[in-house]
């Protein structure tokens, strides 16, 4: 039964790590959260009921699925380390997990594009090397998961709830609004991960909407955006020249569809740059 899955410890993790001769590696970034506390919280925060298929990037020694599938869901973890991988199995089942609430799967998560399932939520502590990458890649690949919590780096989380006016609203916010609204949903002691990271770091909810338009259009919605970020003090008429064919036809495009030519990216919604997409379909 769930409430009889005992949560992951710091005397056990380090125990389970030296048994497996691992040393957390910073460049995949592994800080593995020692505390079951902070993995109950998460769990919380994302909303998780027996109802649901939970999918989990990067779940490391099995904290966070324990609190998954204490919960009562179901789990499907997708781990990129082959002797994570392999030692999760064991550690759920030996925490009394049943064998049919979960699935392990030895994948890298940027190629993972299909599931044999259809997860219901995320839930994850994502590697901070890779955190909106990989958020990107999941909410595109499966429309199954209507909401979540990631766990990232607090100035990652802050970026991609950001609104448009924001100082530090971009590419990550303005890319994630396609597919999702989402918020912060508080913050993470670096003292509940091993190692302890020298950053901080918080979760962010989200919860998918309807989609905006076609797959066409979001490539197209999501050049604007590139362009549009990568040259932050120029104006839009200045900045989208190369795809309009040059400044008085950027210009001319922008007038057309009621957006000031002389605005910066940082100012339009997702739904702005959606518009201008559709014109230059057009043009």
């Amino acid at each position: 039964m769930a409430n009889e899955i005992a949560l992951l410890g710091a005397t056990e993790i380090r125990e389970i790590a030296s048994r497996l001769e691992l040393r957390p590696a910073k460049s995949m970034g592994q800080n593995f959260v020692i505390d079951g506390n902070s993995c109950q919280k998460i769990v919380r925060v994302a909303g998780v009921t027996s109802d649901d298929l939970v999918l989990e990037i990067g779940p490391g020694l099995g904290s966070l699925s324990l609190a998954i599938l204490q919960a009562g869901a179901k789990l499907v973890a997708v781990e990129i380390d082959n002797r994570l991988a392999n030692e999760l199995a064991n550690t759920l089942r030996s925490h009394n997990c049943v064998a049919d609430t979960f699935t392990v799967i030895n994948k890298d998560a940027l190629s993972v594009n299909e599931l044999g399932e259809f997860p219901t939520k995320l839930v994850a502590n994502l590697p901070y090397n890779i955190s909106v990458p990989v958020l990107l890649h999941i909410l595109a690949k499966f429309p199954s998961i209507t909401s979540g919590v990631v766990m990232v780096q607090t100035e990652v989380a802050e970026r991609l709830a950001a609104k448009s006016g924001s100082k530090i609203y971009g590419i990550p916010s303005a890319k994630a609004a396609w597919w999702a609204d989402l918020s912060l949903g508080g913050t993470i002691s670096r003292s509940v991960f091993w190692p302890v990271p020298n950053v901080d770091s918080s979760l962010v909810k989200f919860h998918r909407h309807q989609p905006l338009g076609s797959e066409v259009e979001r490539n197209l919605t999501f050049t604007v955006i590139d362009q549009a970020f990568s040259q932050r003090r120029k104006m839009l008429r200045s900045v989208l020249a190369d795809l309009c064919g040059g400044n008085s036809q950027a210009e001319s495009i922008l007038n057309t569809i009621g957006i000031d030519p002389t605005l910066r990216g940082e100012s339009l919604t997702i739904h702005d740059f959606l518009k201008i997409a559709s014109a230059l379909a057009k043009k």
